[in-house]
């Protein structure tokens, strides 16, 4: 029988093609519009995994429709739950990418579209590595394509409930995470929380003639911004108080590389302190995200009587959600100056997790990718982005071991224009991924 890596490369025109039909379909969950290509999007997953001989069917739990597939396991051995995600952000203005986000285009070893990496690339590794084992799968293997991450997944709770026994596993494989660099993989073991706000500031009954009343009177744009400016110290660190903050990051990523990898612009400062790392990984960020104001063309020469921002706060690791919405609304109540009137409302909240899995789990999951990449080491390494669902599978599968995997890297630019799938590191994830189904299967083999 030919080598798992000799069957990858067999299998990738057939999975690059299905791929690339994923990535016609703008599958936005955030968006009313696009239910249809949601649902359109479940359905050809669904088909999909079924070509692969998998009992497959798309599933609601009272929002958007994902999609739950299964083949049993062999006598003896583990149920491996494969997880990916088929809604995509929306594609924001079309005019920033180089080619339309929703027709695949390949350039310089690299596959762009909305959807290409975040995470229909995650679906397209499972469906690389069942086609690698073809009849011989080694694994029961449940696949969940969830239709709602890019929205907080705010159905899968019910879904888990309802569908629990459908989904239990001995392992749980998320592939919507990102390599430490082209060409180095990663297994993801922290990644923050998120706590989402929008935070209205309100000083007029209605707006003014900014020369007629400008001077006593406080507008409320200025004012929000004023309030803002109180979330962050003179050195860029989250000024909150009562928010966890780690250190010690045993990674280290160089300065240089980290500007050229995010694109810092000549002479702009790195904000907070502490290591790269224990900022991107251990301590929380607040992010303005959006401002509701007035259009600057076209905009009245008057004092605003109101105005709102939208907060994103990544909280680290050992926080809680619903304290640090605590925290963040007392200080945005306690720092608007002028006696301004702040209201705050909730968006979506999820923990922070930190995963550590069994060491026979760890172990395979590392030398699957240290095979697959031909002998690089792979790296353990934090997340500052956020997974609500991690917390959601350990608290539904206590006893599952999870693992974080993927194949973005730091010029995916996933959720931004022109993001891209890494093609190399897209085939070797798929090498791995097969690779670990198989040391998963032989390890239930021996007991």
């Amino acid at each position: 029988m030919s080598s798992i890596p000799e069957r990858i490369d067999r299998a990738l025109p057939v999975v690059l093609g299905h791929l690339e039909e994923l990535v016609r379909i703008p599958s936005v969950s955030s968006l009313p519009e696009h239910a249809d290509d949601v649902a359109r999007s479940a359905r050809a997953s669904a088909d999909l995994l079924t070509e692969l001989g998998l009992s497959a069917r798309v599933v609601y739990a009272g929002g958007l429709p994902s999609v739950i597939a299964h083949r049993p396991a062999p006598p003896g051995a583990p149920t491996v739950l494969l997880y990916a995600h088929h809604d995509v952000q929306p594609a924001g203005e079309v005019t920033d990418w180089a080619s339309d986000p929703f027709e695949p285009s390949a350039r310089e070893g690299r596959l762009y579209g909305r959807g290409a990496a975040d995470d229909k690339a995650g679906l397209a590794v499972h469906l690389a590595a069942l086609l690698a084992h073809g009849d011989d799968l080694p694994v029961g293997v449940t696949v969940l394509v969830d239709g709602e991450e890019e929205i907080g997944s705010p159905s899968l709770p019910d879904l888990l409930d309802r569908y629990r026994d459908d989904l239990a596993a001995d392992v749980i494989v998320v592939a919507d995470s990102v390599n430490w660099a082209v060409g180095t993989p990663s297994l993801t073991v922290v990644l923050r929380g998120l706590v989402d706000a929008v935070v209205e500031v309100r000083t007029l009954e209605h707006p003014l003639h900014s020369g007629a009343w400008g001077g006593p009177l406080p507008d409320a744009l200025t004012t929000l911004v004023a309030t803002l400016a109180t979330l962050h110290d003179a050195d860029g660190s989250v000024a909150v108080a009562g928010l966890a903050r780690g250190r010690g990051s045993e990674v280290e990523y160089d300065e240089a590389r980290f500007r050229k990898d995010a694109g810092l612009l000549d002479g702009v400062r790195l904000t907070g302190t502490g290591s790269i790392t224990d900022r991107l990984w251990l301590q929380p960020c607040i992010t303005v995200t959006a401002i509701d104001s007035q259009r600057v063309d076209g905009a009245a020469n008057m004092l605003s009587a109101s105005a709102r921002a939208k907060l994103s706060m990544r909280i680290a690791p050992g926080d809680d959600p619903d304290r640090a919405l605590a925290a963040l609304t007392e200080h945005l109540h306690a720092h608007a100056p002028h006696g301004a009137h702040v209201s705050v409302t909730p968006g979506p909240l999820a923990h922070p997790v930190r995963l550590d899995p069994p060491p026979a789990v760890r172990d395979a999951a590392l030398d699957a990718l240290r095979t697959a990449w031909d002998g690089v080491e792979p790296v353990e390494i934090g997340v500052g982005g956020t997974l609500p669902l991690i917390k959601l599978f350990t608290d539904a599968f206590p006893d599952a071991a999870v693992l974080v995997t993927g194949v973005e890297d730091p010029d995916t630019r996933a959720h931004g224009p022109n993001e891209s799938l890494h093609l190399g590191d897209f085939r070797n994830a798929c090498v791995a991924e097969a690779l670990l189904l198989e040391r998963l299967g032989r390890s239930g083999d021996q007991g």
